[in-house]
């Protein structure tokens, strides 16, 4: 009987933890802004001849991750506009201009989810509200989670990496650069650390 007990109790014991485990990943992340573990970028044809590559410097958010029901995570992000950076001076001057960011009448784009499918273990489709140049609409991000864990500093961070394509005319941006560079491609890194 004393065996049994002593089983049963290891067995619950096992049990918990692990289920602790499995929860622990749960909780509020912050962008980790200050460490530079963030980018988001986006690529886009120039002519359909090459692909211009950029990013934006300064962006902050967090996202919550609920283990048990991941339908109920969710993500808010914050981009500033002026923050535009191609690797060349002269064009993202025109890029802040009212010919595309308008960044003077625009300084921010955001994004806020509206719902999260989870698609495998580690991929969801991410839905949410963004809003770029004045106008919001729907957009579907397929993300991934690259890894969680302890850091070495005594905290725990969540990686996430998301990806999606845009219209830029969906968004107000109407300057013609042929029919190669109607769609511009967004690619989001983030490393979060958790609240």
């Amino acid at each position: 009987m004393m065996n049994l007990m002593k089983k049963t109790g290891l067995a619950a014991a096992a049990l918990m933890i692990s289920s602790m485990a499995f929860a622990e990943p749960a909780g509020t992340y912050q962008f980790d802004k200050k460490g530079a573990h963030q980018f988001v970028m986006f690529k886009i044809s120039h002519l359909g001849y090459s692909w211009l590559y950029g990013r934006f410097n300064d962006f902050n958010g967090t996202f919550t991750v609920d283990a048990n029901n991941p339908e109920n995570s969710k993500v808010e992000a914050t981009i500033q506009t002026a923050s535009v950076d191609s690797n060349h001076a002269e064009r993202d001057k025109h890029l802040r201009s009212d010919d595309f960011l308008d960044v003077d009448k625009y300084p921010t784009a955001t994004f806020k989810s509206t719902s999260i499918e989870q698609t495998g273990d580690d991929t969801a489709k991410i839905t949410g509200d963004f809003t770029l140049h004045g106008v919001t609409k729907p957009v579907t991000l397929d993300a991934k989670m690259i890894g969680y864990g302890d850091d070495p500093w005594g905290g725990y961070r969540m990686g996430l990496e998301a990806s999606t394509s845009l219209k830029l005319a969906d968004f107000g941006i109407t300057k013609d650069l042929g029919p190669a560079s109607e769609t511009v491609e967004i690619i989001i890194s983030v490393e979060g650390i958790k609240k």
